[in-house]
């Protein structure tokens, strides 16, 4: 599930491709889906800061990523498919959700919600990196969830804030790694996995692999 094209105001474009690249190397058949809902904003990736009067379509910016093979989140169907993964960037925080804004009061985009509560419900697995584990955070009551560590350390984990707003939302945090081993933490009881991805500052390679640690968890709950 992507949430536009680009860090800062949809999806992170390693984390997806990461996951991509990972799901490819386990064998498993792809479809994504993106809402067709306006970004919150546009933000110009050159400077950082919001393009004044530009707006975007989620679906629209997010079959970049897709190579135009995307379908609106509307059409995913839990009988269609055996698991779910939501990839990283503020997209899913905006545009997915109001996290940015709103925090621990935040409110989920319905079609997400229908998607994580549906997944659960059907006890099938459901990945999330970097910042979407708010998502499940929020809408899953007793979520075991991780964005890696709960202090900043120096600038390491600029976004380690984020912890304390999952355990605002009644989730539990558990702290994680990107570099060594068991990067990606296993709600088995929820079959959710989770890992910190560009929440951490550190080098591509190290994010990539933590990816294939969730996305190889993934696989794994599904049985198949």
């Amino acid at each position: 599930v992507l949430s536009g094209c680009g860090v800062y105001d949809g999806t992170e474009i390693h984390e997806a491709s990461a996951v991509l690249v990972h799901l490819s190397r386990g064998g498993a058949e792809v479809q994504m889906y993106a809402p067709d809902v306006p970004q919150m904003h546009v933000i110009d990736h050159s400077k950082g800061q919001p393009a004044e009067a530009e707006s975007r379509n989620v679906l629209v910016e997010s079959a970049r990523i897709a190579r135009g093979k995307i379908a609106s989140l509307a059409k995913l169907t839990t009988a269609d498919h055996d698991a779910v993964i939501f990839p990283g960037g503020f997209g899913a925080a905006k545009n997915l959700s109001t996290f940015a804004v709103d925090g621990k009061d935040c409110k989920v985009n319905r079609e997400v919600e229908r998607i994580l509560k549906d997944f659960h419900k059907a006890g099938k697995p459901i990945g999330l990196c970097c910042i979407s584990p708010v998502l499940a955070a929020k809408v899953l009551s007793g979520a075991e969830v991780t964005v890696g560590h709960e202090e900043e350390e120096g600038g390491k984990w600029p976004y380690a804030g984020t912890a304390g707003a999952i355990k605002e939302l009644g989730a539990k945090h558990c702290v994680k790694e990107v570099t060594i081993s068991f990067p990606a933490h296993v709600d088995t009881k929820n079959k959710l996995v989770t890992t910190p991805a560009f929440m951490c500052e550190t080098a591509l390679h190290h994010i990539f692999d933590g990816i294939g640690a969730m996305v190889k968890n993934v696989l794994k709950l599904t049985g198949k």
